[in-house]
This record gives structure tokens, sequence and C-alpha cells, in this order.
């Protein structure tokens, strides 16, 4: 699990920066459009910039809030490989990107999603 995340960490630092990932992952998750276009548009638990960025793309309104406000992230091919880290973590390795404010607008509208059942 160790390498895992030091691979995610490299991969998080590497895709803000605009650079090229290049490691091999052993059973890191791949993406599915189509498993993100079936989830619902509503929140089954509490998201917010303490969620990983895997929960966060795999809920398709919290996904879209996440590129309104880190556009750069929206063609970005290495995304998933930072699916483990959550966004406050990746804090650390893009200040720049990932400041408090943009974390606190990411948080309003992350909370003002509907939940699932109510």
């Amino acid at each position: 699990m160790k390498n895992m995340n030091i691979v995610a960490t490299a991969a998080a630092c590497a895709l803000l920066a605009g650079g090229t990932v290049h490691a091999q992952t052993a059973s890191m998750p791949a993406s599915s459009d189509a498993a993100a276009s079936e989830a619902p548009a509503c929140a089954a638990e509490t998201l917010s910039s303490d969620s990983t960025v895997g929960e966060l793309l795999d809920n398709p309104a919290a996904k879209a809030i996440l590129i309104k406000h880190v556009p750069e992230l929206k063609d970005n091919d290495q995304i998933d490989q930072a699916r483990p880290m959550t966004l406050r973590s990746l804090q650390a390795y893009a200040a720049d990107t990932f400041t408090d404010k943009v974390l606190a607008d990411i948080d309003t509208d992350l909370a003002a999603l509907p939940a699932c059942g109510k």
C-alpha cells in the first residue's frame, strides 16, 4: 500500500505540474466513464475536500464541481492515479492550484449537493 501511495503522490505532483508520469502500478483500479455516468447526481455520504479524488470522480455532480474549480483536471489522463488521495492532501503538492479558497469553494458547492434518498 505504501508503494501505491508513493506512486499516487508522484502522479498527483506530475499531473498538477503538467508533467508525465512513467511508473508501473499494481492493481490500480481504472476509471470507467460508463460507471461514472451511472453514479447518482446526489451524494450517499457527505463529500468535501477531505474526500478522495476517486470518491469525487465517481459522482458526476461532484466531478463537475471539481472540474469547475480546477479545470486543468478535466482532460488530464493521469487524474486516476490520484484517486486514493484527498483534495486536501493534494494541496501539499500543488498549493497554487488547491488554495484554501479553492478548497473552501469546492466544499461549499459539494455541501449543496442533495443527499441520496432525502
